[in-house]
C-alpha cells in the first residue's frame, strides 16, 4: 500500500513540474522575476506629485565657493543632486560628502551633471570657507557648487522648497540639526526618484551609508538613477 502511495506522490510531482516549469522559465526569460531589492531599478523614475502637480525646484540665487552667483537656472539641462550641510558639522555631513564625492568621481567630468550643496550655516560658511572645504574633498566637477546666502532663504528652501528638515538648535553638537537626504533633480528642474516595491516614490535618497529595505544604500541607488536620467 505504501508503495502505491509513494508512486502516486511521484506522479503528482512530475505533473506539477511539467506544468509549472515552462511558465517559470518563460517568466525568467521575460524578466518578470527579479530580486526584490532591484525591482525599482528597472522602472522609470517617478515624478514627485504634490497637489496633483509634479514638483519642481523653487527659484534660488546664492553665491558659490568662487563668489559667483548661482541660480536654479544654472542647473537647467543638467541632472543634479541637492543636499543641505554645514562645514563645521561634527557628524553626518562628513559621511554625506564622502558619498557625494562618489557621484563626483562617477559623473564630475560631464557637463550635464551637477551638485548643489547648500550650507545651513551661512554666517560662518562664507565663499572662502566653502572654497577651502571643497579643496578638502578634491572636487572634480566645475558644476559642484557649495552655496551660501541669506539664512532665512536657505532654511525656507530646505524646509518648504524641498521638505528636507534643517534647523538651528543650540542644544545639539554643532548648533544645527538636519536630515541627511539627497534630492535628485532632472534636466528640466523636476524632483525625481525611483519607486519602492509598492509603487510609491521614495522621494529622497539617504546620504549616509545605510541600506534601505531595497538592500541598497542611497548612494548606490543614486549612481544608477543619475545614469538613467542622463540618458533621458
Amino acid at each position: 500500500m505504501k508503495r502505491y502511495h509513494s508512486l502516486g506522490l511521484v506522479v503528482v510531482i512530475v505533473i506539477f513540474a511539467a506544468i509549472t516549469f515552462p511558465t517559470l522559465l518563460n517568466r525568467i526569460q521575460d524578466g518578470e522575476i527579479r530580486e526584490s531589492n532591484r525591482t525599482s531599478a528597472v522602472e522609470p523614475l517617478s515624478y514627485i506629485i504634490l497637489n496633483k502637480e509634479a514638483r519642481k525646484v523653487p527659484d534660488f540665487l546664492m553665491r558659490n565657493q568662487d563668489s559667483l552667483y548661482i541660480s536654479n537656472e544654472d542647473f537647467l539641462d543638467k541632472v543634479y543632486v541637492v543636499e543641505f550641510f554645514f562645514t563645521r558639522c561634527p557628524s553626518i555631513c562628513q559621511v554625506m560628502n564622502k558619498n557625494m564625492k562618489r557621484l563626483d568621481a562617477a559623473f564630475g567630468s560631464r557637463d550635464d551633471f551637477g551638485i548643489a550643496s547648500f550650507s545651513i550655516d551661512p554666517d560662518h560658511d562664507t565663499p572662502t570657507v566653502l572654497k577651502n572645504y571643497a579643496s578638502l574633498y578634491e572636487v572634480q566637477s566645475p558644476n559642484w557648487h557649495f552655496l551660501t546666502g541669506e539664512k532665512l532663504k536657505i532654511f525656507d528652501l530646505a524646509n518648504t522648497g524641498f521638505n528636507i528638515f534643517a534647523s538651528i538648535n543650540p542644544e545639539v553638537e554643532g548648533g544645527f540639526e538636519h536630515q541627511g537626504y539627497f534630492a535628485l533633480i532632472d534636466k528640466e528642474g523636476f524632483l525625481r526618484s525611483r519607486i519602492d516595491d509598492f509603487g510609491n516614490p521614495i522621494v529622497y535618497y539617504l546620504g549616509i551609508e545605510e541600506e534601505n529595505p531595497m538592500g541598497l544604500s542611497g548612494t548606490e541607488m543614486l549612481l544608477e538613477d543619475v545614469e538613467k536620467l542622463l540618458k533621458e
